[in-house]
Order: C-alpha cells, then structure tokens, then sequence
C-alpha cells in the first residue's frame, strides 16, 4: 500500500478511536515494529532517537537528529531537526501541543511484550505533557500484519510443501522400519530439510521430530549427537514451518502425529481425540464470529481451545498458548492466540493468519499437538491451510 495511501487510512482509524495522533519512535530499531510501518529500509544505518508524528488530522511531523537529517526523507511532513536533547523534547512538546490521547507502542502492565517497544524513560517524557498514552497494539496489526494477494499465495504454496513433506516423512519412517533399517528423530529432521530444498523452501530453525517422552516437550529438537532411534511401537511428533525462499513469502506451519504401530493405543487415541476437539473448538469459535461480523479477540480463541482441555481434566498439560500470528517471520507481529502467556487482547482481522495448535504433553510417556493454520478471508470467511489430521497416522 503506498505510503500517502497509508497514512489516510490511519487517520480515519484515529477519529474512529478518538485519538488525537500516533506518535512512532525509535532509538537503534529496538521498536521494529515502527520501523516496518515506516518502510525503513533494513540496511538503514540508525543510531539517533527518531519520532514520527501522525495526528489525526493535518500533515504528519518528523523529528530527527541533525546527523541523520535525512533518515525520513521518504515520508511526508514538516521535519524538525535537533542537536542536543533539550532541543528533542522542546519538539515532542510542539508536536503533542494540544494533544490529550495518542497510541504509542506500549501495552498496559506489559500484557502484550510484542508490542511494548517504548522504554519506560521516554513514556515518562510523553506524559510529561500532560498526554495520555493509549496502546497502538490493535491499529498497528492492520498495517504490518494484513496480507495482500502475494503472501496468500506463497503461503498456499508453503502450506502444500508442508503437507506433502509431513506423508513423505512418514513414508521414510515406514520404510525404515518395515526394513529393520536403523533410524534416528535426526535421521527425520533431516529428510525433512532435504524436502524444503528440493521445493526451493527455507526455514527458521530445524524442524522437530520427537518419539516418546520427547514428544512431551514441546521445543525438543534433535541433533546429530542427541537424537533417539525411532523404534517399532513408538509414539512419534512431527512439526515443520517453512517458507518459499523468494522476497516478502510468508511462512505456514503444521504438526502431526504418529504410532510405529498398527494401531495406537487406547490412551493416544483418548488424548488426541481431545486436542482435536479444542482445535475444533478454536476454529469454531472464530468462524462463528466472523459469520455474524462480531468480534474476536486471540484470548477468547486460545481459552475456548483451553476449556475443553481443562474439563477433560488435562488442563495442567497444556502448558503454551494456542497459537501464533504467521507472516514473514513464523511468529508474526499480529494477535496471537493466547490467554496463557499473555492475555492478548488484540482483535482477530481479516487478511491475517494464525496457526491454532492446542496439546497436551504427558511427562515421560508421549505429547500430542495438532497444528494447521486459519486464514481469515477478506469476506470474513476462513481457509484452513496445511491440511486436517483426524486421526493418528498408523505406520504399521
């Protein structure tokens, strides 16, 4: 979306909230977020403090350190230069003049650490002029987390790669076994690995293939020199992300589950009967709310997960949140679905996506996570991306 284009769209939002203006700053790109909407470029060299000013109506102001005068040049809007500090807040008191409410990138009692990107110092200086700050969480998604047609499309394709890998990958494990070959969870990773490239696809981080106990714990990973062999009658966990290796693709991420057996046992199937229905539930949830054009927030998705969980009486071991915002990194920068480790109350929006992922994870015996991902249509519909598993996969 072109800047000019941006900008119109922001300030209708701030009339809408009630906002005088939305005041962005930086110092060294600890407020990312910012720096984003501002489309700074990454190799941009920045080492003074920064502020950009958008008010609600009238032309935005830049302020910016005489040594990087230059640093906002391709934003619109009256620059202010200063050398010395007290020139610096001498500006934010011009540009604030007048203003009673404005959004920062600061989130109440840190309830969302995604998006508390303002130091505790300089929030003192704002409210020093008698400001009061409100959270920018839930306007910022709309311009750094919404997808246009060729994200969608990269992540279809990421989606499909990690479908069709999660079969091979079972097939490579079936193989082995049925031959009495020897195979390790890296043995597995490692497949996997060779698949993204073969599909020209890349990856943060490795993905994980756990059997047993380490299917308990959700961020195992093996490695060349800790990694258990994979053994007839084994409860195995898989969980790949991956993205197409070309500019602004975004990722998709799923996870499966398996038995090196005809048939699981009949605890496996109880636990996995119930994380799928809290990932039904979840699902439900947003589709019903988007249906009848009300609101949705990631706490109300991640605790509808999280109840049928508790009432099945594993409550205690499911010990994450319910899932993650996806975009160009595997965890975007939009709402998550969490009232777990953080109470986001970020609302749910159309052209974004989310991964819904509910568990549970018994200590020293086996773990069960179903993942795939939501993609809220822009007509309020949902797509669900990287394919449903309905039951355990038997290799046997």
């Amino acid at each position: 979306m072109p800047f000019e284009k941006k900008l119109g769209a922001i300030q209708n939002q701030l009339s809408q909230q009630n906002l005088d203006g939305w005041l962005l700053y930086d110092f060294r790109r600890h407020n990312d977020l910012a720096c984003e909407l501002l489309e700074i470029p990454l190799e941009l060299f920045i080492t003074r403090r920064f502020l950009y000013w958008i008010p609600a109506r009238g032309r935005p102001i830049k302020i910016v350190h005489a040594i990087e005068s230059g640093h906002l040049d391709h934003l619109p809007g009256e620059k202010l230069c200063y050398h010395a500090w007290q020139e610096l807040e001498m500006h934010i008191a011009k540009v604030l003049s007048g203003s009673l409410r404005i959004a920062m990138e600061y989130s109440p009692r840190n309830a969302l650490p995604y998006v508390s990107k303002v130091d505790a110092g300089t929030m003192e200086v704002i409210r020093g002029f008698g400001v009061e700050v409100e959270s920018s969480a839930d306007l910022l998604q709309h311009y750094t987390s919404v997808w246009d047609a060729h994200k969608l499309d990269t992540h279809l394709a990421a989606a499909k790669v990690l479908d069709e890998t999660a079969a091979s990958a079972w097939q490579f494990i079936a193989k082995a076994l049925r031959s009495g070959q020897s195979l390790t969870e890296y043995d597995v990773q490692q497949h996997i690995m060779e698949e993204f490239s073969k599909n020209n696809c890349t990856t943060e981080g490795l993905p994980i293939c756990a059997v047993n106990a380490h299917s308990a714990d959700p961020h195992y990973a093996p490695s060349k020199d800790k990694s258990a062999r994979i053994k007839i009658n084994d409860f195995i966990l898989i969980d790949l992300w991956c993205k197409q290796n070309v500019r602004r693709s975004v990722y998709a991420d799923i996870t499966r589950v398996g038995v090196a057996a005809a048939r699981p046992t009949e605890k496996q199937i109880a636990v996995f009967n119930i994380v799928r229905q809290a990932q039904q539930a979840a699902v439900e949830l947003v589709r019903q709310r988007f249906a009848h054009d009300q609101p949705v927030r990631g706490w109300e998705v991640d605790q509808a997960a999280r109840q049928v969980i508790a009432t099945a009486g594993y409550g205690d071991y499911f010990i994450h949140r319910t899932g993650h915002n996806i975009d160009v990194k595997d965890h975007g920068n939009g709402a998550h679905i969490d009232n777990l480790e953080s109470h986001d109350y970020r609302q749910l929006l159309k052209g974004t996506c989310f991964s819904i992922e509910p568990g549970i994870y018994l200590p020293e015996e086996f773990g069960v996570r179903l993942e795939f991902d939501v993609f809220i249509r822009p007509d309020g519909g949902i797509d669900i991306t990287g394919g449903i598993q309905d039951s355990i996969v038997c290799l046997l």
